[in-house]
């Protein structure tokens, strides 16, 4: 049956496919960040479009054919996007991939560009689904779109509640299910009754539901932690618990006792006791320590760079941020805090802390003097009116992942000027912010965090930072200490006597002198004591410009603490590469870097390949101007959307806490705000013209961003206390102004081709996915480079440019008449 032997579009398909895909897009984010890492995120948001990309190209040359065939095409394609969610899924888990040999070896660049092939196959066939409806169902163009929209804004939705009761392996199977009823609802809709069809879908579904478990478990990278730490014999997962925040595996190791303190002093007579090995997303491992209630077992803890502020002072109130399973918690209690709060973000984990481990960690989080807060460390800060006399930021990444750089695109509120500066607000006059990282030869993070604290330091009104800064370092951590009021001598007398009986090396103290570092663990230089005497120097900033890494603090509007990417230093290192100086890129960086080299080419050739077709004698349908206008247009607001949507996503992870919370609420707001506003274009073109809806729409984008950007923080700051819930719904009307006009340039645009130039409206399409890809990964490295508000404004010029190039054939020449 052909779509116009049908007077309805199947709206039911069309909203199941769009919500499966996008509930899809999230879960590969989710999975990816547990069998590889965290900025495979920007490259599953950029595969995502180029099946959109792919699938305009495709229909560019054979929607003649297809658009006869409609019902075939459409219904095959949902069973396709249903059979490849599986498969692409198995298929992509099976190459080994490490970003880290790229360099070294050029396979994996193919197999890098294979898995991003691979994984964009279910998106190809969902995105036939829409474009063939849009290009058969001309006259209601805004209405599929405004379902599209809809449905993905319900798939964000719906995936995040899905994922708090099911393991992420086995929700690959619900969704291929879901594509096989797309197929089998668009049957009845559609009005067909060829009961071959409904066969065939009800055999597929059957070979989804009984496809083996053991074919959809997470196959996570041997680079990662865990997979490490499951080679060794007798190592095994105790249990694990999985949700939208990570998934937590408990190991034990029966043979090789887990004996984690990082950084332990080389003068320490007492190992740790029997521990259990915590991690998220198969890194970042935590332990959780066998306690029996004798606080002479923790005497360890004593020899840790993190005990220094107990021996300056008495610390009776103390807030741990980020307290994982506990250690610092035990550290605090070690030393005699009578009062300690505990802020800890993974529900879960607390709950086995005070249930199924309760026993084995000595009832720790439910001690008399223990109170445990879940949330997220910065909303926690910003909620607490107490005062502290010792605030700990816990030391949760790995050392592997962070000293190859793989957290660079991690956006962390927690390390940046203004937390620092809310956080040393919650100290009293004599508490003091403790903060530990890895030590790294060259020196990056520790170095990073000083200089943040030195800015946090004089926007709360403190001239002189150099009195109010220690720095320690042992033989593989380092603790930074900031006090809002300066350091005394008998202080700095503490520090000494704690470095000489624990053979820890003083990096920076007020009044030090360079004799004075490098006395233990011996460097070739004092980097650490040269790096905080210049960043105190009138010439701090030429400092950090001439540096060979990214130390610059990191701000809410570039939150990247992690990042020390810098393209100055890539072709020094790439020609030490021999002596070994490839492990100081900045991988995750780069891999994005990859990517869009990769995804650039992908596209052009996407572009390029149907505008040949398009301009031969055969296919010709309009003029050069207005082929030039589409791809303006298309590629104008395809890059602008998704700079807007990555940018919020982002922005919004300060006010949400988590990165999953976050792009539910803003991947909901703007999805089903954009749906509606398509809804709303397609009655406004009964009244108004197309092109003066382009521009009312781009006029109230330009605007409403410029808005956001001076408004935001004073909103964030106003309502930061209300609930987690009220904070989403709040955060999914806050962004509804700027969807409903966002999703109008699209559809009214479109609607213009098909009453004047119909063929080119696959290619509109591939234009539109195509920028979409390039866009998602270059708003990334932007933001990371310049800053989130640099991304906002190239978007609002963009939908400017967009506003002037509207594709109507009438702008020069005579008009042309309706196909």
């Amino acid at each position: 049956m052909t779509a116009s032997q049908s007077s309805r579009f199947p709206a039911i398909s069309i909203f199941l496919v769009s919500m499966s895909a996008l509930a899809y897009e999230i879960l590969l984010m989710r999975i990816f960040s547990i069998i590889q890492w965290h900025h495979f995120a920007y490259m599953i948001i950029s595969l995502a479009l180029l099946g959109y990309g792919v699938s305009g190209t495709f229909l560019s040359i054979t929607q003649q054919w297809l658009t006869k065939r409609f019902f075939a095409a459409f219904f095959t394609n949902c069973l396709l996007f249903g059979v490849f969610i599986l498969l692409s899924y198995v298929i992509a888990q099976s190459i080994r991939f490490n970003p880290e040999e790229l360099f070294w070896d050029w396979a994996g660049y193919f197999k890098l560009l294979f898995i991003y092939l691979c994984l964009s196959l279910p998106f190809f066939f969902a995105a036939n689904c829409i474009a063939l409806s849009f290009i058969c169902f001309g006259s209601h163009i805004s209405k599929i779109y405004a379902v599209d929209l809809i449905g993905a804004g319900f798939g964000s939705l719906g995936i995040i509640v899905i994922l708090f009761t099911v393991f992420p392996n086995e929700v690959v199977r619900y969704l291929g299910m879901a594509g096989v009823l797309a197929a089998l609802v668009s049957w009845i809709e559609v009005g067909n009754h060829k009961h071959a069809a409904v066969v065939v879908g009800i055999g597929v579904a059957l070979l989804i539901a009984v496809i083996p478990s053991s074919w959809l478990e997470l196959e996570i990278s041997p680079y990662k932690s865990l997979s490490q730490i499951l080679n060794i014999s007798g190592t095994h997962v105790v249990t694990q618990r999985s949700s939208p925040l990570g998934l937590l595996s408990v190991v034990e190791s029966e043979n090789v006792p887990f004996r984690f303190a990082p950084g332990l002093s080389l003068l320490a007579t007492q190992t740790p006791p029997q521990q259990l090995a915590v991690f998220t997303d198969a890194d970042a491992m935590t332990v959780i320590t066998r306690y029996s209630g004798d606080t002479q077992q923790l005497t360890y803890l004593d020899y840790l760079t993190s005990a220094l502020p107990y021996h300056l002072r008495e610390a009776q109130d103390v807030l741990v941020l980020g307290a994982g399973a506990g250690s610092e918690v035990l550290q605090a209690k070690y030393h005699g805090a009578t009062h300690i709060v505990a802020v800890e973000i993974n529900p879960q984990l607390v709950d086995w802390l005070t249930d199924r481990f309760a026993e084995y960690s000595g009832h720790l989080y439910t001690s008399d003097n223990v109170e445990v807060r879940v949330g997220e460390a910065r909303d926690m800060v910003l909620q607490d009116k107490n005062q502290y006399d010792v605030i700990q930021l816990a030391m949760l990444d790995s050392f592997s992942a962070a000293s190859s750089g793989l957290y660079a695109l991690n956006e962390s509120y927690l390390y940046t000027v203004e937390a620092m500066t809310k956080i040393l607000a919650r100290l009293n006059s004599r508490g003091y912010l403790a903060i530990t990282r890895w030590v790294k030869i060259p020196p990056k993070d520790t170095i990073k965090l000083f200089a943040t604290a030195i800015k946090a330091l004089k926007l709360s009104g403190i001239h002189h930072p150099a009195d109010h800064l220690v720095l320690i370092r042992g033989w593989q951590t380092s603790t930074l200490l900031v006090k809002t009021t300066p350091f005394t001598t008998k202080e700095v007398e503490a520090v000494g006597r704690f470095n000489q009986e624990r053979a820890f090396d003083a990096a920076y103290y007020p009044g030090m002198q360079a004799k004075d570092a490098n006395q233990f663990n011996i460097l070739n230089q004092p980097y650490f004591f040269m790096a905080a005497s210049a960043l105190l120097s009138e010439d701090s900033d030429r400092f950090m410009n001439d540096y060979k890494f990214d130390i610059k603090p990191a701000t809410d509007d570039k939150p990247y603490f992690f990042n020390f990417f810098k393209w100055g230093t890539l072709k020094e290192l790439l020609a030490l590469r021999a002596q070994g100086a490839m492990a100081m890129v900045e991988w995750g960086y780069m891999l994005l870097v990859i990517t869009l080299l990769q995804v650039l080419l992908v596209s052009i050739v996407l572009i390029i390949a149907p505008l040949k077709l398009l301009t031969s004698p055969k296919h010709s349908v309009t003029g050069r101007y207005l082929k030039f206008k589409v791809f303006i247009y298309f590629a104008a607001i395809g890059l602008a959307f998704l700079f807007l949507e990555m940018v919020f996503m982002q922005k919004f992870m300060l006010y949400l806490h988590h990165p999953v919370y976050a792009a539910t609420a803003i991947l909901t707001g703007f999805l089903f705000f954009s749906g509606l506003g398509s809804a709303l274009s397609a009655r406004l073109l009964v009244k108004v013209e197309r092109r003066r809806i382009a521009r009312y729409a781009v006029a109230g984008i330009g605007v409403l961003s410029i808005l956001y950007i001076q408004l935001l923080p004073a909103l964030f700051n106003l309502t930061m206390a209300l609930p987690l819930s009220l904070k989403m719904t709040f955060s999914v009307l806050l962004v509804c102004p700027v969807a409903v006009l966002m999703g109008m340039p699209f559809p009214v645009a479109l609607s213009e081709l098909s009453a004047s130039s119909q063929r080119l409206i696959p290619w509109a399409w591939a234009i539109n996915g195509c920028a979409s890809v390039i866009s998602a990964v270059l708003a990334a490295l932007i933001a990371v480079q310049y800053g989130f508000t640099v991304v906002i404004l190239l978007a609002v010029l963009l939908y400017i440019t967009a506003a002037v190039f509207f594709p109507a054939p009438d702008a020069i020449g005579k008009p042309v008449k309706p196909v």
